[in-house]
């Protein structure tokens, strides 16, 4: 198959997740083409079957904000002609399934007809999607499209309560490739992060509001003041300045270390023991997975999809938004105890087993099928 993906080529999860099954699906023999306006972060180089292009948004004064839609369904009609795509994966209900949607129009003008799988990631629904302003757009997209996954139960529920949604939608979570996490360092360099009766939390995310970073910041302080830690702070965003003022604040600037954005995402988790995730709300929570097949045990909000991905008990635990008392103890719980702490390590490597993309990636390659089945009818 010919796949052209449309996502955000970011750090966030909807582009980590869209560049690694392009690349999964590459492998397995699919030419895979990425559209976008820079390249995907994770895309450190391209193969025989993996292209880029780029959208360019050409500056008009006319317009007081760029119009990305328009150029990304242009750039989108222009690389199913020249390349022969079968079919649009579009990560993100808007505005990439709603570009997709006028490409799709555009190309049936010509006697083209292509298939657009979307899948839902969180943010386009639970944030951006339902604002009033969006909110009629993102319906009209989501049902526009012939094809719709999402990334956990709890966003399918979310979107169908919602947006009035007369298309199927069809759960395949997110995932992880194993084979890549397959890291057994024989030194993680861990003593250049914290003193050998240290333990390392960590906390790794895009620092913006919903993710509570003074939260983590709070069951940090809580727990360092009850056993020898180190917080490795790992990503960028508009509440980190007010992390940092947080922490002189406390006193403990010198117990957190701020990393920035980061490509070594296994190394640092390599010596982490303990993973802290106290978000408004997430979809998925794939920076829990990444931390699980690292053997990092979690600790986190009971939001979103977190809960079908950190089993209660098992590989951490959950609590309500915002307890950060009820977080702090469960740390403890996790790390007083090494052979504890052990265990944890063991069920949560174990879990993110499950979510392997060699068993996820066939659940999207029938979903191609079935859109691609559906065009042939179309067409004929």
């Amino acid at each position: 198959m010919k796949i052209a993906i449309v996502c955000y080529p970011t750090f966030g999860g909807s582009g980590v997740v869209a560049t690694e099954l392009g690349i999964a699906l590459a492998n397995r023999g699919h030419e895979v083409h990425f559209v976008t306006y820079k390249q995907p972060v994770r895309l450190e180089l391209l193969n025989n079957n993996i292209f880029f292009h780029e959208v360019h948004v050409p500056e008009y004064a006319l317009f007081h904000y760029q119009p990305y839609e328009l150029a990304l369904s242009s750039k989108l009609v222009d690389t199913v002609r020249l390349y022969g795509i079968d079919l649009l994966h579009v990560h993100y209900a808007i505005p990439h399934a709603y570009a997709g949607y006028m490409a799709k129009k555009m190309l049936q003008e010509e006697g083209i007809f292509i298939p657009m799988i979307t899948t839902l990631h969180g943010t386009d629904i639970t944030l951006v999607g339902k604002h009033p302003f969006y909110k009629p757009a993102v319906t009209f997209s989501i049902n526009k499209s012939d094809i719709v996954t999402s990334v956990s139960q709890n966003l399918k529920d979310a979107t169908l309560e919602l947006f009035d949604i007369e298309n199927t939608i069809e759960v395949i979570p997110n995932f992880i490739d194993v084979d890549n996490h397959d890291n057994n360092f024989t030194d993680c360099q861990r003593s250049m992060m914290a003193k050998e009766d240290e333990s390392i939390i960590t906390h790794i995310s895009n620092f913006r509001k919903v993710k509570r970073i003074p939260d983590v910041i709070k069951i940090f302080n809580k727990v360092q003041k009850e056993i020898p830690a180190k917080l490795l702070m790992v990503g960028e965003g508009p509440e980190k300045e007010k992390a940092e003022l947080l922490c002189e604040e406390l006193g403990i600037s010198d117990k957190v270390i701020f990393l920035g954005n980061s490509n070594q995402i296994d190394k640092i988790l390599c010596f982490s023991d303990l993973f802290l995730l106290p978000s408004e709300t997430e979809s998925f929570g794939l920076a829990a997975l990444e931390a699980m097949i690292n053997k990092t045990p979690v600790v986190s909000s009971n939001a979103g999809g977190i809960p079908e991905v950190n089993i209660q008990g098992v590989t951490g635990y959950l609590s309500d938004v915002g307890d950060v008392a009820e977080m702090a103890e469960n740390a403890l719980k996790i790390l007083r105890d090494t052979k504890v702490l052990a265990q944890f390590k063991d069920n949560a490597v174990a879990n993110a087993h499950k979510f392997d993309i060699k068993k996820i990636l066939p659940l999207y390659e029938a979903a191609y099928e079935r859109a691609l089945h559906a065009r042939f009818k179309n067409a004929h």
